[in-house]
């Protein structure tokens, strides 16, 4: 069962895999999925469901209103500041909203026969945690014996544990990945009849054993025993919509678990990306072959009728995506696909991704400063930013990253570094200015005083949705803490006026689609045209001929000055350096620590 609040358009994966992987193994037994908030969407109304959707506070005041009515005043207050300035939500009425989520919440939970179902496990992943409390408590109270499991990234930590002690309702919990403990515990019911010794499987935590290793995952040791997801029960619930209702989903496929630079970084004694906790259900990396994953693909658009398909994947992986996308462009199918990438993802990948039907990508960008990514412990630099988001721009790759502020034991140079960066930006797809929060389980909360934190707590707003026998028990996925937050805020302000001002500014300039990119060049051969648009007035253009054309076009690609002057031996360091610097100074290129980069895209 997947409870709301996820992507509507998407069937849930984790159902999907754990559906077909069952089916698979277990020839004798029947897996049904229930992908809840579907019929909550539909319920509540599209465009409400998917505002709620994108903010987690408001995801989980709907719920918590419901396990917790007597708190639904503080509830509600939550809920109300959170929305501000949404448009989409602005006529909701909170306690209509609610009733809503309940009626078709419950109306699914008893279209189905408890008393013929064994078990029934929860996937609960970002804002699902108090819609599956409500939901596990509904059928609990239709089917007493039901044998209730949890497990997902929200779950999946050192103190899943905790749930069982507070939330009765929950029998078993999953810590990692789901296939191996989920096929031995049906195993083990098959045998035994109940989960009283389920704890000797690895992977599996129950109530009130002492010896219980929460920290140990069973997990495949190769992706290839998946087989491909079964969305059936997704589509077959749509289908009951009336045709207004309906529409074309996007498919989740998945080539990796995990993320291949944190399984890199743990060799030089650091832990990934310092603010990431997506990783905590896996241990390592791994991933499946590219035959295999457009296999999936092929039998999927085939089975649905549908071809806009996104790679679950924290990241692509990094050697295999070019045989991957070369593969997939051979199904010759229209696709129209979206996948996280990594900012050292070469133009030359990018452009096979763009073939193959990449429409959009979300790049771990995070800054802008290079000072910055390292204490992010991203390994990658500004100029690299740079070079993604200009290529994504000349691909018409959407590209819809975020840049982090607030980063704890950021400071004023890494704020001058960012708004130095920003002007070169301009001319590419805005970010979007994500606030950071502490993830429990990842490096920062970790290694605090590192980052300049000197305390760790559950966020306050849990005070709000939750009882305090549950805060003070459960360690809840974000935290809160005390450090140098209100500093970070006044900060970073002049950075979120800049971005303003940037959506303003690519907004107006693409408001006529013939327009073209704001900064772009054309080639003759023998000299180049480069056109800077420009607000309210005519473009500015500039003319290079001969060397000058060469050198441009020699540095759409990074270049160090090292390889600049092996490029061109004839042209004396000093005229060299004068013709980089002014080109900089116009805007055309960027520059950091003696690497250079064009800024134009080719028409």
């Amino acid at each position: 069962m997947s409870t709301p609040w996820p992507l509507f358009k998407r069937p849930s994966i984790q159902l999907g895999s754990l559906k077909s992987f069952l089916n698979n193994e277990l020839k004798d037994i029947r897996v049904d999925a229930a992908h809840i908030y579907l019929n909550v969407a539909h319920a509540t109304g599209y465009d409400v469901y998917q505002a709620i959707s994108k903010r987690t506070w408001l995801a989980e005041s709907v719920y918590a209103a419901l396990l917790y009515p007597e708190r639904l005043d503080a509830i509600e207050q939550l809920f109300r500041k959170k929305m501000h300035r949404n448009q989409v939500l602005a006529s909701v009425d909170f306690r209509e909203l609610v009733q809503q989520a309940k009626d078709a919440t419950d109306a699914a939970i008893q279209q189905i026969n408890w008393h013929d179902i064994g078990l029934v496990g929860f996937s609960v992943c970002l804002c699902q945690l108090t819609s599956s409390l409500y939901a596990v408590r509904q059928i609990k109270k239709i089917s007493p014996d039901i044998i209730t499991l949890f497990g997902g990234s929200t779950i999946s930590n050192p103190y899943c544990r905790s749930y069982l002690d507070v939330f009765q309702d929950i029998d078993v919990i999953v810590n990692g990945e789901g296939e191996l403990p989920l096929l031995r515990l049906l195993s083990h019911l098959e045998k035994y009849g109940s989960i009283e010794t389920a704890h000797t499987i690895d992977g599996v935590v129950t109530r009130g054993l002492s010896h219980n290793k929460a920290h140990v995952f069973f997990q495949l040791p190769h992706l290839e025993r998946l087989a491909t997801p079964d969305y059936g029960d997704y589509f077959k619930t749509l289908s009951t919509f009336s045709p207004d209702k309906q529409f074309f989903p996007t498919l989740p496929v998945e080539s990796s678990r995990g993320c291949w630079w944190k399984g890199a970084a743990i060799e030089k004694q650091t832990k990934g990306c310092a603010f990431c906790n997506l990783n905590l259900q896996w241990s390592g990396y791994r991933q499946r072959a590219p035959a295999s994953v457009v296999h999936d693909i092929n039998v999927l658009t085939e089975r649905h009728q549908t071809l806009s398909m996104a790679f679950m994947d924290n990241v692509l992986p990094a050697k295999a995506s070019e045989k991957l996308f070369s593969e997939l462009g051979r199904l010759d199918k229209d696709l129209q696909v979206f996948a996280e990438i990594r900012a050292s993802t070469s133009q030359r990948t990018l452009a096979k991704m763009h073939s193959a039907g990449m429409t959009e990508v979300q790049v771990g960008i995070e800054s802008l400063s290079t000072k910055l990514l390292n204490k992010m412990c991203k390994g990658t630099t500004a100029i690299q930013n740079m070079a993604i988001m200009k290529n994504c721009e000349a691909l018409g790759v959407q590209n819809v990253s975020n840049l982090m502020l607030h980063f704890p034991g950021s400071d004023e140079t890494d704020v001058k570094e960012t708004l130095q960066n920003l002007a070169f930006a301009m001319s590419f797809r805005p970010l979007k200015p994500v606030n950071f929060w502490l993830g429990l389980g990842s490096p920062v909360c970790q290694n605090p005083r590192q980052f300049h934190i000197k305390s760790i707590s559950n966020h306050p707003h849990y005070h709000i949705l939750f009882p305090e026998h549950v805060t003070k028990k459960v360690q809840f996925s974000i935290q809160a803490y005390r450090g140098d937050l209100l500093r970070q805020r006044k900060l970073w302000k002049p950075v979120e006026k800049k971005i303003h001002t940037w959506n303003r500014f690519y907004a107006d300039l693409h408001r006529q689609p013939s327009a073209g990119p704001i900064l772009s060049y054309q080639d003759g051969g023998r000299f180049l045209i480069i056109r800077q648009r420009r607000l309210n007035t005519d473009p500015l253009q500039h003319r290079l001929t001969g060397t000058s054309r060469e050198i441009y076009l020699y540095c759409s690609d990074i270049r160090s000055i090292r390889k600049i002057k092996l490029r061109f031996p004839g042209i004396p360091g000093d005229k060299l350096m004068l013709f980089l610097k002014m080109m900089i100074g116009k805007g055309l290129m960027f520059e950091e620590k003696g690497r250079f980069l064009s800024l134009a895209v080719r028409v």
